[in-house]
Formats: structure tokens, sequence, C-alpha cells
């Protein structure tokens, strides 16, 4: 048995929410898992605390500087185990996205090792309503309380969890319509659009806003050069089904590795389909959809999974996508996908992890 992780005990503890109502990332669980970082001490004094405000320096250069990292994932509950898919793709990423922005990288079995520990003290927040699932947010961010654009010397790493329902709400499969931007960019090669930083995000506010006040669900971002090339949608990877094979715009350094793009895209093989990672651009797109030859397109990720596209609009030309229906291919995707996870189907590759029950 591992060894267990110090735990400071929350009394009361709190009401469970009530599932039917669930939404996205507004409730969260009893606990979180609190890791510090000092250049003396290294990663020192992993432990389980009451969830809570924290005390922040107002100089911390997170606030100032943007040092700050995160991931998303999920716990799923199926027949009394609560699962986990692909733990360590995640903390494989968040080392990637630390190493860019100068923070210090976590040993990643020890980090996997306390989430599991935490998610098996919060396994009663898990929900087990269709679509729904634990959120696991860890987040990794400067502390140190010094003016001046260097690397901090402090940080802190938390895992937060939040049981959620659908991202969207609703039905989770129900099209999305997106509107492509062409004034603003997310990303380009050689800076951080391969990690997953909070700048980013900050960055992708305005377009979006801008989307909504349209009628959009959501933004596809092109490429931060040409302003051309497809690359991703604000929260997800985005893929095209063109005659029958699947196509996605090929990692260049300024779009996400996304998780679940990955796991598409094995999957995808899995069942016999044509891949293809290349650069797409807009145009093609488009043109492809007055042949006749673009047959689906839908975006992946971690919160949404998958999710259709029904509408793409771009300089005031609308294209409807499969009639505004979910397609086959998406839908098998989906089926296999949330099958695995859920423990429904097998799972080939090893992708769940099952979390253990700790005695404390």
């Amino acid at each position: 048995m591992s060894e267990l992780i110090h735990l400071e005990e929350r009394k009361p503890l709190q009401a469970k929410p009530d599932q039917s109502s669930l939404t996205f990332g507004e409730v969260f669980t009893d606990y979180m898992l609190s890791f510090e970082y000092s250049k003396e001490k290294g990663w020192h004094d992993l432990k389980i605390i009451p969830y809570g405000p924290i005390e922040l320096s107002p100089a911390a250069q997170s606030i100032h500087y943007g040092q700050s990292v995160f991931e998303g994932l999920k716990a799923y509950k199926h027949e009394g185990e609560v699962v986990l898919f692909r733990p360590e793709e995640n903390f494989k990423r968040i080392n990637q996205s630390l190493e860019r922005l100068k923070m210090p990288k976590v040993d990643e079995a020890l980090l996997l090792e306390g989430l599991k520990q935490l998610v098996d003290v919060d396994r009663d927040w898990v929900p087990d309503g269709e679509g729904q699932s634990l959120y696991i947010r860890p987040v990794v961010f400067a502390t140190q309380g010094v003016l001046g654009v260097h690397a901090s010397h402090e940080y802190r790493l938390l895992i937060i969890l939040s049981p959620s329902g659908s991202y969207y709400g609703g039905d989770s499969l129900s099209p999305t319509k997106i509107y492509v931007e062409d004034e603003y960019v997310r990303a380009v090669r050689g800076g951080v659009g391969f990690a997953k930083v909070a700048g980013n995000y900050a960055a992708s506010l305005l377009a979006q806003a801008n989307a909504n006040e349209l009628g959009f669900d959501q933004v596809l971002w092109l490429d931060g050069v040409e302003q051309k090339y497809v690359e991703e949608v604000g929260s997800m990877n985005i893929f095209f089904v063109i005659n029958g094979k699947i196509v996605t715009p090929e990692l260049n350094g300024s779009i996400l590795p996304g998780i679940t793009r990955k796991t598409v895209i094995e999957l995808s093989k899995m069942l016999g389909y044509d891949v293809e990672e290349r650069r797409i651009g807009v145009e093609e797109v488009f043109e492809l959809y007055e042949r006749g030859e673009l047959e689906e397109i839908f975006g992946t990720g971690t919160a949404a999974v998958i999710s259709p596209v029904g509408e793409l609009q771009f300089k005031g030309e609308k294209i409807v996508i499969n009639h505004n229906k979910t397609g086959t291919v998406t839908q098998q995707l989906y089926d296999h996908y949330t099958g695995i996870q859920s423990g429904k189907l097998e799972d080939p590759h090893g992708w769940r992890v099952v979390v253990p029950h700790y005695e404390r």
C-alpha cells in the first residue's frame, strides 16, 4: 500500500449538491491537494487540506507576470468504482507547460498518487448520473511576493475537485455553432500556445464574448501568422470528416496537444478510419463543403469530450454541417470514448485507472 498523505480533517463536512441540478465548475468538494515549492526545499509539504480560500501576497508574481498553468481531467463512477481516465497524460503535459514558463517540474508519479488519495477522500462527491463526472483541476502558480520580471522562487500547486454535469448543459451531443475568428489570434509558433497556460485563456475572452453576442457558442482560431490555417476551438481541438477520412490540424507548437485529441486519433485508427494530421486552410474547409466532401466536423476536449459542430461562419459566409445534426462518425467515436471511460466497453489500452480505497 502507498504511504498515506497527511490529511487535515474538515469538520463539519459540506452538504452534497443535488445531482439533478449540477452545472460545470461551480460547486467544490470538501478537500483539495496542496503542494509547496521553494528554491531551498524544492517541492515539499504535500497534504490534503479542507477546500477554501488561500492566503496570497498582493505582490505574488502569478498575479503580475502570469506564471500560472493548469490541467483538466475527470473521475467517473461506474458500478461502485471511481475511475480516472489517462491521468498520467495530464501530469506529463503539466510538466511541459511548467518547463515553458520556467517553473519547477513535479514528480508525476507522486502527483498521481496524491490525486488518487484526494479523490478517494472525496469519493462520495463523484456523481453517477448520465454525462456527469467529478471534474479535476490541478493548477500551479507563482507565490513569491517580489516585483521583478523573473521566474519566481516560490510556487504552490493545488488540485481542486468539482462535481459537474455536462459542460454545455442539456444534451452533450447537441451541435454547436462556431464563429471563425479573423481579427484576433490565440497563439503563434514559438509562443505558449502548446502549453496549458492561464494567459492563453485570458487572451481568448474578448473574441469569445464577441462570438457569443453574435449567437455563436465557440470561436475557431486561425494561425497567428497568415490567419488562414485552422488551429483549434476555444476549449477544444477540431476534427473534420472528409470523404470518410478523419482530418485534424497537425501539432505545430501553437496548438494544444489535447489528451482527448490524442485518444480520439488512437480510437479512430482502432475503429478502422484513416486519420490524417496536416495543415488545413479555412478556405479549403468551405470549398470541401461546396463540393459535398465535408461530411462532419467535431471538437474534442476534456470538458466537452466530443462535440459535433452544426454551423460554421467565416467572413459572413455560413455553412451548415450534416443538416445541423450529429454525424455517424462523431456519434460512433463518442459512444466508444465514453463507453471505455465509464467501463461499459472493454478497455484494451489500459486507459482507465481505478481509484483504490485507502485505509485511514
